[in-house]
């Protein structure tokens, strides 16, 4: 494959801004991976790689000044939202450190022989090891948070795998001084520059993703993309994990009890999560269901109110402009839908959001309509006028996998009266996580949280944000009667490490 310039481009204007690199050949893809596979074992002892992490975390927000003026240079995402992202993936780093320092994810259990059960029981020994090289596909909507020293890359440094990133296009200059701001964390702990490795350019993914050594993926971005990533994963001579997050509609259902209780908080409330980024956000509600009539009436007005008082804005990239302005019109001449407030075009290089509305009936059976079930990136959202609890249970059966689901429910149906907890039984098989009386945008970074669900909006089960992210890097072994002097010092009697284990069927904290 023949090398490109990769250049920064400004998305207010959609000129070039400078160059960063070149795209990486396939001769140079191979060399970044093994430099990545060379590194497993710097990687090994805990206490290093904790500092390593928090010498990361130290090191990005000692650079913030210039990484977030050179992020908002190339993603128009401003200062103070970039600033926040930012802190966010510090404290990430941080709270994965946290995590290499407990232990805990290592699921330590030991069983010793028990001669008496049918049948005896050898003694058994079990924990968890990295995978090898995981290769991260970097989003282009979080350019701290989910690009080169975001969650994906956390998490599998903390599970001691070294990592190499595809980056996004859309911000190639702010992913090269991310890289080289974390190997300088490295160096600070005698780690070599390999550990994280940086690629560049779309045929650079591909040899990346079929490459034998690496030995897992993680990606953020379109279900298409994904899709692609995911089949070429499970095609290799020997199939890899691929934990990809492809796409969200985030359904939202409002019962006529909310709509008559606080129509207009809840319009408010839905107008200012569909708009945040400028719609660009992987939990944006994109179907809301609405009752028809006076309440209905009543939240449609206030969504028409605030979002005819929101300005327009400019999204990541001229491509996904074009997509956008061409995705809401082709939803809006579909019959019986409605704009009260026209999402498009606004100035030359920006948005201007909106919102579409249809009746329930239209989303009945499979046809044209399918179209308002995907996914349409940036400042938009359908509303579906609903009739009866039928309708909205028949809407909700069409819907593929989410990564969130919400209700909206008055006081009394909060409390237990009506169908409250129906609809969030109904709700619960759609989404990995499942909101009441809030709205999805804003992911924690907690140790519940959950940020994945049923595809196509993840394929797999697990999660790319909190504590538990790390599991998806790491593979379970069991040592069968290995004398106490060949063992890992985790799996030992004496206990050493201090970590917490399962013994003899017994939890040792």
């Amino acid at each position: 494959m023949a090398a490109a310039p990769v250049w920064s481009v400004d998305p207010r204007t959609g000129k070039q801004r400078e160059q960063v690199a070149v795209e990486a050949t396939a001769q140079e893809v191979d060399a970044v991976v093994r430099a990545a596979h060379e590194a497993r074992g710097f990687l090994a002892d805990r206490t290093v790689r904790a500092a390593f992490l928090r010498s990361a975390a130290d090191r990005l927000q000692a650079a913030k000044d210039t990484l977030v003026e050179v992020a908002d240079a190339e993603t128009a995402l401003g200062p103070v939202r970039l600033t926040g992202e930012l802190a966010r993936t510090c404290y990430q780093l941080r709270a994965f450190a946290d995590i290499v320092d407990e232990g805990a994810f290592l699921d330590v259990v030991i069983s010793h022989p028990d001669d008496t059960a049918t049948p005896p029981i050898p003694d058994l020994r079990r924990y968890k090891v990295p995978l090898g090289v995981v290769a991260v596909y970097s989003a282009s909507n979080f350019p701290f948070a989910f690009s080169v020293a975001g969650g994906d890359t956390a998490s599998a440094l903390a599970a001691g795998n070294p990592v190499v990133v595809k980056s996004h296009p859309d911000h190639p200059g702010l992913s090269e001084l991310v890289a080289k701001v974390v190997r300088n964390a490295a160096a600070d702990h005698g780690i070599p520059a390999g550990v994280l490795g940086l690629v560049h350019g779309f045929e650079a993914g591909v040899e990346l993703i079929k490459h034998p050594l690496v030995a897992a993926a993680g990606f953020t971005g379109s279900i298409r993309g994904g899709r692609a990533l995911f089949d070429a994963a499970a095609a290799r001579p020997v199939p890899i994990p691929f934990h990809g997050e492809l796409g969200s509609l985030n359904p939202v259902v409002v019962t006529e009890a909310a709509a008559v209780e606080r129509a207009e908080a809840i319009g408010l409330g839905l107008a200012g999560s569909m708009t945040m980024g400028v719609g660009q956000f992987c939990v944006k509600p994109g179907l809301v269901l609405v009752p028809s009539g006076a309440a209905g009436d009543g939240l449609v007005k206030s969504l028409t109110d605030a979002v005819s008082d929101t300005d327009a804005g400019v999204l990541l990239d001229h491509r996904m402009r074009d997509n956008f302005i061409a995705g809401v019109a082709e939803r809006a001449e579909l019959p019986d839908v409605e704009s009260p407030v026209t999402p498009g075009a606004g100035g030359e290089h920006t948005v201007s959001p909106g919102f579409l509305t249809v009746p329930a009936s239209r989303l009945a059976a499979e046809g044209a309509h399918d179209l308002l079930l995907e996914e349409c990136f940036g400042p938009v959202t359908v509303v579906v006028r609903y009739d009866d609890e039928d309708e909205v249970k028949g809407v909700l059966s069409r819907l593929p996998g989410n990564l969130t689901a919400t209700v909206q429910l008055s006081e009394g149906e909060a409390a237990g009266e009506g169908r409250g907890g129906e609809i969030l039984a109904e709700l619960t098989p759609l989404a990995g996580r499942v909101l009441v009386n809030g709205w999805p945008t804003g992911v924690a970074v907690a140790p519940a949280q959950h940020h994945g669900g049923p595809y196509p909006a993840t394929t797999s089960t697990s999660t790319s944000v909190g504590g538990t992210a790390i599991e998806r890097w790491l593979r379970p072994v069991a040592y069968q009667n290995a004398p106490a002097a060949l063992l890992p010092v985790e799996l030992r009697d004496e206990n050493e490490l201090g970590l917490p284990r399962r013994f003899n069927g017994r939890l040792e904290r």
